[in-house]
Order: structure tokens, then C-alpha cells, then sequence
């Protein structure tokens, strides 16, 4: 058809996926361009990638074009978290109120199902194996080339999405080459190795299903998330190097059996042969990518390419999958006027990107170093016995983040506020004895007028 509107999308992941669907509705053909080959053909293990945390923002987009309950098939919910110290004790945490979950799905799986729905939802039509080099960003033209025959060639539509990740090819080969784009990429001293925790022999979980497990050691973090089929995937946090254990210290099996033998010996205990999997999967960098602008011309980043972020606040689908939000609500305000859309995405949506690693730096400080300790745990007592007899003057940052679509940015600042509040509250003399008493809440509503 002559007048068919076109859009390309360049990255089949999941804000890619999720876009297409979006972007079908308003009427556009979509074309979507995928470096990888495609990973439905493959088999793939639940523990295959690190598992992601759904949690409100991200359902809220899945379910405004219809396919959240797709999604839904393949998420367990995970209604707290459950801290493991050396000794093997447990403490659980809840996250928010009562029946409040974020949802746990691996990564391989959501993805493969994101790609069935962009096909099926919004008639979009996935070229694997093709790379994208750069893009002309004026009249929204990319160069692809065809992996598997070499070929190369442009193809052109009104609007192009980069949905390419942290590393995406349109802002390094186009973006990042205009003036005054800002572009900064940090990587934090940490790294991560994933490790499957099989299921039992009966195909039941190991432990608790319907939590997040953490084993918090000061420098050393382990996390587990629940699979279908019984399995955790876990994921083991540490520095690079510089470190009595650190990544480039544990050269040997005996070297990793004595690292999880002395610091997570129940985790040892679950799985003896930890060291024979331990080079199952690779050992990966954790990047923060901040830009600016989000857009250039014809063409807009989303998710990752606009605002790659550490995994520690579990929120790195769910923004990319909220850009999706913000764009189709400036939509509906500005119809089709791409440049007032544009313009105001960057105004609206860069704020939030840079509170969410905040956020997520902040919230690793606070998994890795305080959530085991006992004056953490009580000021989070605390700050829960208020939120129950305020509600309407305490919502505790977590769940501004995860149970909300309060903007990133109005949360994080929220958050620093409530922080000094509870600074002065934890000071307050015998708060152990005292921290339900009617003067502590006084005291609290007080300092919150």
C-alpha cells in the first residue's frame, strides 16, 4: 500500500518485542531487525540467563495491549524476601503489603514468548541474523547487514525504535556521533557468575518457592530465584578482583568449593558439586549507560539502549517496558506529531532513568551490606508499623518502586527524604524497647509535616 505508515524496530528482546505490539495498534507495519539468530529454535535451560523481576510497571504495560496474561503463564510470585546468614538462620522480609508479589521469569523464556507475541499481536515481521551499522537518523534509514550471507542493504520507514541494549548499535554508530549527545558508561566494580540449582530428585523445590532467597555477606551477595521446573537460578555477586575472594582469585575447584564451604556452607551443603558448574556460565560485567538525548530525528532509544542500569533493584525490564507507556501516552496527547512526542519523552522519561540506577546502586549497598543486619531489619519494623497507621503520609520506597508507577524520579526523592526521618528515629535512645510505642509514631508524624 503507498500511504502504509512503517516503523522499524531494531532488537527483538523484550522492550523490542513489547514495542512492535504497541506500535501495530496505532497503525503501523511493523519491521523488526535481530543481530542474534533465533533463540525459539534453540533449547534453552530455565537458569540459561539471570531471571528477571516483574513487578507493576511492567505488567501495567504488558496488560494496556492485552498480552499481560501471556506473560502471567510463566511468573511465579515471589511475595518477600528470605535472607540466609552463615549459620543457615532465615528472615523473612515481606515486600509490600499483604498479597503483594513481584514475579519471577527467566529471561530466555519471557524473551522467546515476547517474540511470539510481537508476531502474533502485532503482525510484526522478525529478520534474525541481520545487523544493524548505523542509521541515518534525519530520514530514517538503517544499513543492515545479513550475518549469515553478508549482504548489505538500507531500508527505510517513518520512525525507527532502537531496542538494541546497553551496547546498541544505532547510538554508538549514529547517536553518539552527533554534538553534544552525552554519553557516559561506568561499570561497577562487581561482576556475576549464574549457577542452577537443580531441583530436588522428585522435581519439588529445594526450599521456599514463592520468595526470593539471599545469602548477604558484606562484599559477597547470592541470590536465588525460583523456576517452573523446581530449579533456582542463582546468581553470585562479587568484585573482579582486589579482594581475599574475589572472581579472579578462584582459579581451582578446590578454590570455589572452600569459597562456598566458608561463606554460604547451606548453600554448599544443597549443592556439593557446585565447583563442577561453575564454569556452566560466564563470568559478566555490570555497566550503568547514561545518555542524553533519547532521540535524534526519526529515531527514538528504548529500554536499555536510553538507560542501562545494574540488576539490584530488579527493575531493568520493567523501566524498559514503561518507556513503552510513556511513549503511547504522549501519543495519545500529541497524535501523530512525532517531534512534540520525541521532545517530550526526553523532558519526561530522562529523570527517571537516571533515579533508577540510582536506586539500583543504592539498593546493592543495601542487599549486599544491610540486609542481614539486625538495626536494618528494625528499621524496616519500623517504618512498616507507621506505613500501616499513616498510610496516606508513609509509603516505604520499595514499594513506590515496585507497586506503583509513581515517576522514578518522585520515588527516589521521596525515598532520601523518608531516609534522613528514619535516621533520626533509629538515634532516638532504647528504640529496641520502644519502636512500636505511641512516642516513636508521634515523632514520626511530626518530622513527616
Amino acid at each position: 500500500m503507498e500511504n502504509e505508515k512503517r516503523v522499524i524496530i531494531i532488537g527483538a528482546g523484550l522492550v523490542g518485542s513489547l514495542w512492535a505490539v504497541y506500535m501495530s495498534k496505532a497503525g503501523y507495519k511493523v519491521t523488526i531487525y535481530e543481530r542474534r539468530t533465533d533463540m525459539r529454535k534453540q533449547k534453552i535451560s530455565a537458569g540459561k540467563s539471570i531471571n528477571l523481576a516483574l513487578s507493576n510497571r511492567g505488567w501495567k504495560a504488558l496488560d494496556a495491549v492485552g498480552v499481560g496474561d501471556e506473560i502471567r503463564k510463566i511468573a511465579i510470585p515471589m511475595y518477600g524476601r528470605v535472607m540466609h546468614d552463615v549459620k543457615g538462620n532465615l528472615t523473612y522480609q515481606p515486600y509490600g503489603k499483604e498479597g503483594q508479589a513481584i514475579f519471577s521469569v527467566s529471561r530466555g523464556i519471557i524473551n522467546m514468548t515476547m517474540m511470539d507475541i510481537a508476531e502474533k499481536y502485532g503482525n510484526a515481521d522478525i529478520h534474525f541474523s541481520h545487523d544493524c551499522r548505523r542509521a541515518d537518523l534525519k530520514n530514517g534509514i538503517v544499513y543492515m547487514t545479513n550475518t549469515l550471507t553478508g549482504e548489505t542493504f538500507e531500508d527505510k520507514a517513518d520512525l525507527i525504535f532502537a531496542a538494541d541494549g546497553a551496547f546498541s548499535a544505532v547510538r554508538y554508530g549514529s547517536m553518539q556521533k552527533l554534538d553534544r549527545f552525552n554519553y557516559s558508561q561506568n561499570y561497577i566494580a562487581d561482576g556475576y557468575r549464574e549457577i542452577l540449582l537443580p531441583a530436588n530428585p522428585d522435581g519439588t523445590h529445594r526450599f521456599e518457592k514463592n520468595v526470593l532467597h539471599i545469602w548477604p555477606r558484606g562484599r559477597f551477595m547470592l541470590i536465588g530465584l525460583p523456576n517452573e521446573d523446581g530449579s533456582y537460578t542463582c546468581t553470585l555477586f562479587m568484585p573482579h578482583e582486589n579482594d581475599q575472594y574475589s572472581f579472579d582469585k578462584l582459579k581451582t575447584k578446590e578454590d570455589v568449593n572452600n569459597f562456598f564451604q566458608t561463606l554460604f556452607p547451606d548453600f554448599y551443603e544443597l549443592m556439593p558439586d557446585v565447583a563442577d558448574s561453575w564454569e556452566d556460565h560466564p563470568l559478566s560485567s555490570l555497566a550503568i549507560v547514561r545518555c542524553h538525548p533519547w532521540t535524534a530525528g526519526k529515531v527514538a532509544l528504548l529500554g536499555d539502549s536510553a538507560h542501562a542500569t545494574v540488576p539490584f533493584y530488579g527493575q531493568g525490564m520493567n523501566a524498559g517496558f514503561e518507556d513503552c507507556t510513556v511513549m503511547w501516552e504522549l501519543m495519545q496527547k500529541y497524535g501523530e506529531d512525532w517531534e512534540k512526542i520525541f521532545s517530550e519523552y526526553n523532558v519526561v522519561r530522562k529523570p527517571d532513568g537516571d533515579a533508577l540506577q540510582d536506586l539500583s546502586v543504592d539498593n546493592y549497598y543495601e542487599m549486599r551490606d544491610h540486609v542481614g543486619d539486625p538495626s536494618f531489619l528494625l528499621r524496616k519494623k519500623i517504618e512498616a508499623r507507621f506505613s500501616e497507621l499513616y498510610p496516606e503520609k508513609w509509603t516505604a520506597l520499595y514499594s513506590l518502586v515496585a507497586f506503583s508507577d509513581t515517576p522514578y524520579s518522585v520515588a527516589y526523592q521521596k525515598g532520601q527524604v523518608q531516609n534522613k526521618i528514619m535516621d533520626q528515629i533509629m538515634a532516638m535512645p532504647d528504640i529496641e524497647s520502644k519502636w512500636d510505642s505511641e512516642e516513636v509514631m508521634e515523632k514520626i508524624r511530626t518530622l513527616c509535616n
